[in-house]
């Protein structure tokens, strides 16, 4: 019966190798795409265990300090310590306390097979032999080291800590290779009353050092080992560099297929797209801005940056930590207002459907839009009008009613669709945002803002960001495939201008924080009472995105686009592209370059080379003098009326007439004198007269229309009275 039951022990026990294999850490370890630590992240809540620590990775202290604790012949012995066992008879026949006979190898015998666990009420005789036949066994399969090293990966410590790995940053702040004679002391006694008072842990752990280091003393070990109980146990470990990002890295990994059961576990390191070299940067420059923004009620900001070619996501940065406002808010997927950031895909849809060139000209002028909540009428940044502008200059610039009016041209309806084909996903249709939509009334994420910069930078080609590198062994996620959304000639004609940094001159200067030494396409925007502004913008090789603003939604003091978020743009690109400078896109067939030169009303501009898709050059633009806006509807302009003496002069008045409405300081002037008004917007009578009449709408003493008409045919006769 013995040999059968042991025979059950040797099958029931795994080897060192299963061990391994089956050890799932709690907190899982995000690496960069070159292997690099970036982040710990927890997926486990049940109990805290880190990565497997190698027994060549634990300081010689804490191997001495255990092995002085729980199992002194550890190295001699076959598993049981029979020494032990007869000393610990002995002193429970004459009732003496004693350190008990259980070994190392006993104790992880039980750690590996539940039904040799101690329960509460103490070990029966055959849970003492199945623990004594285990060890046996674990000795016979298991080299010594091995026996030693998965012990303490394995064993309880103090709460929720299982392993030395995670009580080491717990209660020490550094890696089991480093704890010293004291701490490892510490740690020793804790494997013998886990939950021991501090008192309790400090008595036993100065037994152990004194063991460790004969003839020294315990001075301070009681206060240090207080402190380090102190220490809460789910506090963040290891690195911290990517917080935000962990999170979306989880969630792709899960629909990869990872952290799904025993098909599938968390393993103890996850490989990232992310760059722990700009994920640092990204970070360091938004602090550093957010830093001198202060004085600004600035508060808030985020980064991100995407390879243009695969979409790998090599920066996130959610926040800026212990500066921001909002630290647990990510500001790359919070919804905000993005400003004069999407008037390049106004126009790139205005170039695709040939309503404009770069050298159309289009009015930078008040204007008046209806809309269902009243007149919308947009203002432009420095609150001046440049008159008859070429579109260039009007994207360039960033002017707001130009990108209006362009607006306007396409329709709510297809400006809306083609932003949601970017992947910005509006929470409503066109309608509902009204005009304002070419002006950013709509609220996007910085991630999808920037992926639709990503897909100018790739030609008009879009694709979804990318979390996880292609290499992993976790199965590919359904994610969309890359389609074309926009014409690459119309794209080209969009990235030429964002990067003509004499185009942006009138508004920014020459010398702004968007000029930059090699090629980058780039657009800044602020949102309505400066409550958030952006930066976004592309090279040949990567996509910057950057908002400022506060997560309260509370609006900045006299920051915009280019002095909140375009110095962390410039600087990261910079650095982005140190020692290879970004070349320029090549013009994609189909469009081409030539001289153009402005007359008219558009003089203003100086004649230029410009690129047009095949079909739309044209050399020379010029403007018309507007018509004139006809305010009085009748009578029209150089009309005839023709009088009939037959018929009562009641029925033959003339009707003074507008198409709006008149206010108070409206009145009716004919052949230079005054008419007796009737309400303002009612029809003004007039009994007519031979000859010719010069009729003028006037408000106060300008003349807001005029029209001139005649009237033929004799006097109108009076009817007789009956």
């Amino acid at each position: 019966m013995a040999l059968g039951f042991a025979t059950t022990v040797v099958h029931a026990l795994p080897s060192y190798q299963q061990v391994r294999q089956a050890y799932t850490p709690s907190d899982l370890s995000l690496l960069d795409r070159h292997g690099q630590p970036l982040q710990t992240v927890r997926v486990d809540n049940r109990a805290r265990r880190l990565s497997w620590v190698g027994l060549q990775e634990v300081s010689p202290a804490l191997r001495m300090a255990i092995v002085l604790s729980e199992d002194q012949r550890f190295w001699a012995h076959g598993g049981v310590d029979w020494r032990a066992v007869a000393a610990s008879t002995w002193a429970n026949a004459w009732n003496q306390r004693t350190r008990g006979a259980s070994t190392v190898t006993m104790q992880l015998a039980g750690l590996l097979d539940k039904a040799q666990a101690r329960p509460a009420d103490g070990r029966s005789i055959t849970g003492k032999l199945r623990q004594t036949m285990g060890a046996a066994t674990l000795e016979r399969q298991w080299r010594k080291s091995d026996i030693l090293e998965a012990y303490l990966n394995l064993v309880p410590f103090r709460g929720e800590l299982v392993g030395l790995h995670a009580l080491s940053l717990t209660l020490f702040g550094k890696h089991p290779s480093g704890l010293d004679a004291q701490e490892a002391a510490i740690a020793a006694a804790l494997v013998r009353g886990p939950n021991a008072a501090p008192a309790v842990v400090s008595q036993r752990a100065c037994q152990v050092l004194r063991q460790m280091q004969p003839g020294q003393g315990c001075a301070g070990l009681a206060l240090f080992t207080q402190a380090a109980l102190q220490r809460k146990g789910g506090m963040p470990l290891g690195e911290q560099a990517a917080p935000h990002a962990a999170r979306q890295v989880l969630q792709a990994a899960r629909e990869a297929g990872q952290g799904k059961g025993a098909a599938a576990p968390w393993p103890s390191a996850l490989r990232t797209t992310l760059d722990a070299t700009t994920q640092r940067l990204a970070t360091q420059l938004l602090k550093q801005q957010l830093a001198e923004l202060g004085r600004r009620d600035v508060e808030d900001g985020a980064v991100i940056v995407l390879d243009n070619a695969t979409g790998d996501v090599l920066a996130w940065v959610g926040s800026a930590g212990s500066l921001a406002s909002a630290r647990e808010v990510d500001g790359v997927i919070a919804r905000r207002q993005p400003g004069s950031t999407l008037k390049p895909f106004i126009y790139e849809l205005a170039f695709e459907r040939r309503l404009l060139t770069p050298a159309s000209l289009l009015d930078d002028s008040p204007v008046q839009m209806p809309t269902t909540n009243g007149l919308y009428t947009p203002q432009n940044y420095d609150r001046q009008f440049k008159g008859w502008v070429s579109t260039r200059h009007a994207l360039g610039s960033s002017l707001n009613i130009p990108a209006v009016r362009a607006g306007a041209m396409l329709g709510e309806q297809a400006v809306a669709q083609r932003f949601n084909a970017l992947g910005l996903a509006l929470r409503e249709p066109g309608g509902f945002y009204g005009p304002g939509l070419a002006l950013g009334s709509a609220e996007v994420t910085l991630r999808d803002l920037a992926n639709a910069y990503r897909a100018l930078a790739q030609g008009g080609v879009w694709s979804p960001v990318r979390w996880l590198p292609i290499d992993t062994k976790a199965r590919p996620s359904a994610a969309q495939p890359p389609r074309r959304v926009m014409q690459p000639q119309a794209v080209y004609l969009v990235t030429h201008i964002l990067a003509d940094n004499s185009a942006r001159a009138a508004t920014f200067g020459l010398d702004s924080q968007l000029a930059t030494r090699g090629f980058a396409a780039v657009k800044t925007g602020t949102s309505k009472d400066m409550r958030d502004n952006w930066c976004l913008g592309y090279s040949d090789r990567y996509t910057v995105g950057v908002w400022i603003g506060n997560a309260s939604g509370a609006p900045m003091q006299a920051v915009s686009g280019t002095t909140g978020a375009a110095p962390v743009w410039s600087r990261l690109m910079a650095e982005l592209h140190r020692g290879t400078p970004s070349r320029p896109p090549t013009p994609p067939a189909g469009v081409i370059e030539q001289p153009v030169r402005f007359a008219g009303w558009a003089q203003a501009e100086p004649a230029r080379d410009e690129w047009f898709i095949a079909g739309t050059q044209q050399a020379v633009w010029q403007v018309q003098p507007p018509p004139v806006l006809r305010v009085i509807r009748n009578p029209q302009d150089s009309a005839i009326y023709a009088l009939d003496p037959d018929i009562p002069p009641n029925v033959q008045r003339l009707s003074f007439e507008t198409g709006t409405v008149l206010g108070r300081r409206h009145s009716w002037w004919l052949d230079g004198k005054r008419l007796r008004t009737t309400s303002a917007g009612s029809p003004q009578p007039w009994l007519p007269w031979p000859g010719r009449h010069t009729l003028e709408l006037r408000e106060g003493n300008t003349v807001i229309d005029r029209v001139r008409f005649e009237v033929r045919g004799a006097a109108p006769r009076r009817q007789a009275a009956s």
